[in-house]
């Protein structure tokens, strides 16, 4: 029975060696790597805006276009990171290694696209608003955390001996 596990009984290896071959080759494994920090630096600035907003009411340009471009940045990275996902996994999304932080995507996805809504179909007032973009902001930081910690598990992973 092969497995792909360590002695130690730890937890099954993110990639097989086939798979880090192919991460490792695809342009995407780089895309990925741009696109994430310029998201995380769109969310930190936007997060100061919206929490300007939000004390002092002033500011509400700002917050909105902020959380546009933020809202950018993630619709661009969930595409090129399920294409990213078919290069190394053969499927676009849902990928064993990574089900539960694309789960959890399609959340993240579903609060910034309503922020959206709410923005361009005036349901929610100005500070509904913002608190949507909050509640959205909230699920994306630990959306970023468990893709960080995968991160940290493929590195974890790298320097374990076959």
């Amino acid at each position: 029975m092969t497995q792909n596990r360590s002695d130690q009984g730890r937890r099954p290896a993110l990639y097989t060696p086939e798979e880090r071959v192919r991460r490792d080759a695809t342009a995407w494994t780089l895309v990925q790597g741009i696109l994430a920090p310029l998201q995380f630096l769109a969310f930190a600035v936007s997060l100061v805006f919206v929490l300007r907003y939000i004390y002092t009411g002033v500011g509400y340009e700002a917050a909105t276009i902020s959380i546009i471009v933020k809202t950018g940045f993630l619709y661009v990275i969930m595409i090129t990171g399920a294409i990213w996902e078919k290069v190394v996994f053969g499927q676009y999304l849902l990928a064993p290694a990574f089900y539960w932080e694309d789960v959890f995507s399609f959340g993240v996805i579903a609060l910034h696209t309503a922020y959206l809504l709410s923005l361009f179909t005036g349901v929610l007032d100005p500070v509904g608003q913002m608190t949507l973009a909050l509640v959205a902001y909230a699920t994306y930081a630990v959306n970023a955390a468990q893709f960080i910690l995968k991160l940290r598990a493929a590195r974890l992973d790298a320097a374990v001996p076959a």
